[in-house]
């Protein structure tokens, strides 16, 4: 919900920078000035979680096996809380007391660790259910996470938080197709690249020619709709959650809004916020309560 997948697979928009206490993972709500006190250990946790994993993922030189082998370390800690046992790391010590103070279901720990694990060997997605699916395991469990923190276990609620999270990390794929097809990664869907004649070497080369526009508009428009469906969700939830869940709502629009700009063409003008959004983006946020 509040944002949505990981470090290089989630960098889903710097829309949650200025709520950021650790810059590092730019898209995770830690240490917001929204965030009531009592959350905030909580959130630290899970985030901690979160960043080291996808550095496991992602970071340094070690060899595909290694990564995943990593990961299945993860994996057993879950376990151990799982069978209520004592972890043996500290990182996943502390996640145990949140996790059982909070009573946090452990399937989107395991969803996040699945996603990780998938980046380390799949690298092109066929289609746009793919890429669906992805988002359904590097994404959604944050929001699934944060309305757990909440209490909030509402079946609508939880529906709308992953159309939330997965136009967020969508707007992440649309905005960094450079940045990932130097890391050897495509998220966008192959047939539809090759509906629309484009090749890799055409982003190879970034070159925003020919089908690129319509065939960006589209992967625009079907986020623009994704994201609406979960807009509501801004105002079933009340209080500081809301508003801040309304701040993110607003930020994804701004991003695709200027993606519309420039007619997808994120090679000379990768979209940003700027103060001036902000502002907006705030006070649109205290009106739609």
């Amino acid at each position: 919900m509040l944002s949505a997948s990981i470090g290089k697979k989630s960098q889903i928009l710097s829309i949650l920078q200025n709520f950021m206490a650790i810059n590092h993972y730019e898209n995770f709500p830690v240490a917001s000035i929204l965030l009531p006190r009592r959350l905030r250990r909580a959130v630290t946790a899970i985030y901690r979680f979160a960043r080291t994993a996808d550095d496991i993922a992602d970071e340094g030189d070690a060899s595909p096996a290694a990564r995943l082998a990593a990961l299945d370390g993860y994996r057993t800690e879950l376990h151990l809380i799982q069978q209520k046992n004592t972890p043996t790391t500290p990182l996943f010590t502390e996640l145990a007391v949140i996790i059982t103070k909070h009573q946090l279901p452990l399937q989107p720990f395991y969803d996040l660790l699945d996603a990780f694990s998938q980046d380390v060997v799949k690298t092109r997605y066929a289609n746009f259910g793919e890429v669906m699916d992805y988002c359904k395991k590097s994404a959604n469990p944050v929001g699934r996470l944060m309305l757990a923190l909440y209490q909030e276990h509402d079946p609508r609620s939880i529906a709308y938080s992953d159309a939330i999270c997965s136009a967020l990390q969508l707007i992440n794929f649309i905005q960094d197709v450079a940045i990932d097809y130097d890391k050897n990664r495509i998220y966008l869907p192959q047939d539809e690249l090759a509906q629309y004649h484009i090749s890799e070497a055409q982003i190879k080369r970034h070159d925003s020619s020919g089908t690129w526009s319509p065939f960006m508009l589209m992967q625009i428009e079907r986020t623009r709709k994704l994201l609406q469906a979960g807009a509501p969700l801004g105002k079933v939830l009340k209080g500081r959650i809301g508003l801040e869940l309304r701040m993110i709502i607003m930020g994804g629009s701004t991003v695709l809004e200027k993606l519309h700009h420039v007619r997808g063409d994120i090679y000379q003008q990768r979209p940003v916020l700027v103060p001036r959004d902000w502002l907006n983006m705030l006070y649109r946020a205290v009106r739609a309560k």
